[in-house]
């Protein structure tokens, strides 16, 4: 009896935290198929279903341009972050230096600095390399705040993995390079994986710098493209449209974390237990 009490008030927990996690974007997917009115009426499914909504948001703006922006901007933060943190997790990880625990330090200590901290010397920096409203200069600011993450995560990967495996391969006369991009590279691929769909998320998502350093929509990212759906007059807020707008740009991150779910998951666990 008191098993079955027990595997009740766990399927009960569980069914309590799907609601919680699931239901804003149900409900934002119901927003999307409403305009008027209708937005008003409290409804499991929208009767008639305002498919136009989806149609609408690409008609009366470049949503499709912004888009391809958000995947610029994203895709190359994820190249370059990566890129560069495995150099520098290597260099962390495996080579003895004096100020190695400082300069760990602070690099932990930068990524917990918040935007709005560096928002005026970043502006100026971007204005002064010609970079004010171009995609570039987006790029350059997301590296801030991806690049410290990402070096944290692959340097604690890299100490996890056997010393013996770069001994050998330095027996064999391997350069550091090449024990980087052909001994440590594909065992990192977990942990690649992991920190590249977090800076994509984040990079996706970053509204406070694309917001200041980009002027025309032609340049504006998906965060900010959607904050900017006006309705037909002053007093009109299109909430439809803007549910519409945001479950476009939210499926493209619920596949990325389907499809990578189990490096995601191998990622995250790596290091938890010690052989």
């Amino acid at each position: 009896m008191r098993r079955v009490a027990g595997r009740l008030g766990f399927a009960a927990l569980v069914a309590l935290i799907l609601f919680y996690t699931l239901f804003p974007f149900y409900w934002a997917v119901v927003s999307s198929l409403k305009s008027g009115a209708d937005l008003f009426l409290v409804e499991a499914w929208p009767r008639a279903p305002a498919w136009g909504n989806y149609a609408a948001v690409f008609q009366e703006q470049p949503f499709g341009r912004n888009i391809l922006n958000s995947v610029f901007v994203a895709g190359t933060v994820v190249l370059v972050s990566l890129a560069l943190a495995a150099s520098a997790a290597f260099a962390l990880a495996r080579v003895s230096f004096r100020g190695r625990g400082l300069l760990l330090g602070t690099l932990l200590c930068v990524s917990m600095f918040p935007q709005v901290a560096v928002l005026s010397g970043l502006f100026e920096l971007i204005r002064a390399l010609g970079l004010y409203n171009n995609l570039l200069g987006l790029v350059l600011s997301y590296l801030i705040f991806t690049l410290p993450f990402t070096i944290w995560v692959l340097t604690a990967f890299l100490r996890e993995l056997p010393l013996e495996l770069e001994e050998a391969a330095a027996m064999d006369g391997a350069t550091p390079f090449v024990t980087l991009t052909r001994i440590f590279l594909p065992l990192m691929a977990p942990a690649m994986v992991t920190t590249g769909l977090l800076a994509f998320i984040a990079a996706w998502n970053e509204f406070l710098f694309a917001l200041t350093l980009t002027l025309t929509n032609e340049m504006r990212t998906v965060p900010v493209a959607i904050a900017m759906i006006t309705g037909s007059s002053r007093y009109e807020l299109p909430w439809g449209l803007i549910m519409a707008a945001s479950v476009i740009v939210t499926v493209p991150l619920v596949l990325l974390v389907l499809v990578f779910q189990r490096r995601l998951v191998a990622g995250l666990t790596a290091g938890a237990v010690k052989g």
